[in-house]
């Protein structure tokens, strides 16, 4: 008997709110019908029956615990430092190559301590002379230096030009990247240097040269690299950056 009842009472439960809304028989245990089923069922169909508050159509989620990962940090507004101006690798032994016609060039400072425009020489060097080659005991840059005919010919017919130095000016043709540190011939690597000779760069080529080949491998390899930007970028200063 009480098998039926429950049946009939599931029936109402999808028939209209007027049929739901009807109470169960006298002899209809709500709770041990209520007890018997699923919160779900009992919710959706016995508990309109019974006057209890129907659960919802499913189950609330459970709340994801708080993230306790870091968050990321914020893109920063600060600007980019500016790219440093790269070296021309440029193998050239024995001759002078590129060009400075044409060029408006401004040197920074007062002799002796001038530097070049970096627009017009920013500086090269031969990849092909390395560390254990400038470092060997019988080495010497008068192979790889070019003939006097052609530095003069540059120096006079490019560089004082570029540079707007006034003919019958005291100079030497410079090297910016010294043959002693692998330096190039290329127009990139030259400038016209004015002041007295020999001039304080000199003494600091020498001392650069000394402290790559104080070196041996890897670590001479990664010195004269390091020797190569740093006179490069400032010959003032390449003593101090590199720590030689």
């Amino acid at each position: 008997m009480k098998a039926a009842v429950l049946l009939a009472a599931v029936a109402l439960a999808g028939c209209t709110s007027t049929a739901a809304s009807a109470p169960p028989p006298p002899d209809f245990n709500c709770s041990s019908a209520l007890a018997s089923m699923s919160p779900l069922d009992a919710g959706g169909q016995i508990a309109p029956l019974c006057g209890a508050t129907p659960y919802p159509s499913a189950p609330p989620d459970t709340a994801a615990p708080p993230d306790t990962a870091a968050p990321a940090p914020a893109p920063s507004s600060a600007p980019a430092p500016p790219a440093s101006t790269a070296l021309h690798q440029v193998s050239d032994p024995g001759q002078v190559t590129g060009t400075l016609a044409g060029e408006h060039c401004h040197v920074t400072g007062t002799a002796p301590y001038q530097l070049p425009d970096p627009s017009c020489t920013s500086g090269a060097y031969d990849p092909r002379v390395t560390a254990a080659i400038l470092c060997a005991p019988r080495y010497t840059t008068r192979d790889y230096r070019p003939p006097v005919s052609e530095t003069t010919r540059f120096k006079y017919d490019q560089a004082y030009p570029a540079y707007g130095v006034p003919p019958g000016t005291r100079s030497e043709l410079d090297h910016l990247v010294s043959l002693e540190l692998g330096g190039s011939n290329d127009a990139a690597n030259l400038w016209p240097e004015t002041g007295r000779v020999p001039n304080p760069k000199d003494a600091t080529e020498n001392r650069l040269h000394d402290w790559v080949c104080a070196a041996t491998g890897a670590q001479a390899a990664d010195r004269l690299s390091a020797a190569q930007r740093a006179i490069a970028a400032d010959w003032t200063t390449a003593l101090s950056v590199t720590g030689a």
